[in-house]
């Protein structure tokens, strides 16, 4: 059977142009809006007129088939959504007008697209902007930079993980959710995604960085019990915790003035931490425990692995980890 969705048009059905009316008054939607919800309907006319029946005598069954035409024509599955989208529209407006008793669209989602993976630097990039180091720049803010970068990368920390670091552990620290750096144990506690705590091992180049930073945090507010210093980690210059935007901001920059030609997201480096550490090691458990992930896969109870063997394989792996 040749694809209805190919043949000619065919006469705009009247319960489709009072909905296009009804949506265009009182929704007021825009023009282009409009015509695509058009033009959606219309292919659903196509394919009803294709099985030899009204519009509005469709049900789950023929919704589905045609779904699946379009998935084997090559419609991505975000495209299929939008479609399927405008339809439940128009049928739940009908069901208003008693035109119908039930929605055949109501229950029918598209396919799932794949979610492609975050693009990942190559170790040469990464290291690269490990080790930039801006000269001209006001030495506070390249090192409170150099450091956030060097801790993205070199613990997999996400974005929110990095703001969320307070510089010196107290007790609102573990209360409102924050995490810390251990420098002497070579630790970051952080406070990840469903309020769950995880240990990563720092590198010694972070070591370092953080060292350097912490050095002159303090300094152009009158030291560390100056009012307004924020107790965060990484503070902006009133003294206040850097927000995901600002880190997002300031990466973005930095990997420009590195000469880098993507420019470089906070997740791009937690990306890059975990593709680097599992092409090195092939310990996958490892890379999911250092992400803080909370299973290897759907299907398997995930196993811990202790902190000695993760800080082991990140030693071993990492390219910032014996970075002297």
């Amino acid at each position: 059977m040749p694809d209805a969705a190919a043949t000619s048009p065919l006469p705009i059905d009247p319960q489709v142009l009072r909905y296009l009316e009804h949506v265009r008054v009182e929704k007021r939607l825009a023009d282009r809006t409009l015509t695509l919800y058009t033009l959606d309907l219309e292919r659903l006319a196509q394919f009803a007129a294709g099985v030899n029946l009204p519009l509005l005598k469709l049900t789950s069954a023929h919704i589905r088939r045609f779904v699946a035409q379009m998935h084997s024509a090559g419609r991505s599955g975000r495209g299929i959504a939008l479609i399927l989208s405008g339809w439940r529209g128009f049928f739940t407006w009908a069901g208003r007008q008693g035109l119908i008793t039930h929605n055949p669209v109501q229950d029918v989602r598209a396919p799932k697209a794949p979610k492609p993976l975050p693009k990942a630097l190559g170790v040469d990039d990464a290291v690269r902007l490990a080790q930039f180091d801006n000269t001209g720049a006001d030495p506070w803010l390249e090192a409170r930079d150099a450091a956030m970068v060097e801790l993205l990368y070199g613990c997999g920390l996400r974005v929110g993980e990095l703001a969320g670091l307070d510089a010196i552990p107290n007790a609102d620290t573990q209360r409102l959710g924050r995490g810390w750096v251990d420098l002497q144990a070579g630790e970051a506690h952080v406070f990840g995604k469903g309020s769950k705590r995880r240990s990563v091992p720092v590198g010694r180049a972070a070591t370092a960085a953080l060292q350097a930073w912490l050095a002159l945090r303090a300094t152009p507010f009158g030291g560390e019990g100056s009012a307004r210093l924020d107790a965060a980690l990484f503070v902006g210059q009133r003294g206040a915790r850097l927000t995901a935007q600002s880190i997002w901001l300031r990466l973005r920059q930095r990997s420009q003035q590195a000469g880098l030609t993507t420019p470089v997201h906070p997740h791009m480096l937690r990306h890059s931490f975990a593709s680097h550490l599992l092409q090195s090691s092939g310990d996958l458990r490892a890379v999911q425990e250092l992400l803080g992930h909370a299973n290897i896969t759907t299907t398997q109870v995930y196993t811990r692995l202790d902190f000695q063997h993760l800080a082991k394989v990140y030693d071993a792996a990492h390219p910032r980890a014996k970075k002297k």
